[in-house]
């Protein structure tokens, strides 16, 4: 019911949680997961891989899976890179090395690269009682710089 042109801008989210430091999907594994996901002729998928204990099996996945034509829609995966859960600054270094060895993988016109579900449980942790008042907001400031210019360094080293 939707045209190719409108199914490009139709995405998909998957995750296994991270409100409140809860998970409800975790006990999903991707392997069963993205194989039917990708069947949907959605145009892009957000993957929450940041902090997947296994990137590359997953990479691996999504390259076996993802659809250069789903129904006259190019599929392009964002893959996480940033990990909001965890204080830890991401540098760009490792942000480019994500993306080039996903790139191994899946094609680079079908990679794009995104934060794990996003920055909402910074703005709700009650715990972070140190740094300044806008810790929460600080860091994720830097994570979100240190993807840029990782995603910079990645599109650099493979020539895209």
């Amino acid at each position: 019911r939707f045209t190719p042109e409108e199914r490009k801008d139709i995405g998909i989210h998957t995750c296994p949680g991270g409100d409140c430091d809860s998970v409800h999907s975790a006990d999903v594994d991707y392997a069963e997961l993205l194989p039917s996901m990708f069947q949907m002729n959605a145009g892009y998928f957000l993957i929450q891989l940041a902090s997947e204990t296994d990137k590359e099996r997953v990479y691996k996945l999504i390259g076996e899976n993802i659809r250069a034509d789903a129904n006259g829609v190019k599929q392009v995966a964002f893959i996480g890179v940033i990990d909001p859960l965890n204080p830890t600054v991401e540098t760009a270094e490792q942000v480019a090395q994500d993306l080039v060895t996903a790139a191994k993988h899946i094609p680079t016109d079908q990679l794009g690269a995104t934060d794990d579900c996003g920055f909402s449980p910074f703005s709700i942790d009650v715990k972070p009682k140190h740094g300044s008042p806008d810790f929460a907001r600080d860091i994720a400031f830097q994570k979100i710089t240190a993807r840029e210019q990782g995603v910079q360094l990645a599109s650099e080293q493979l020539g895209v």
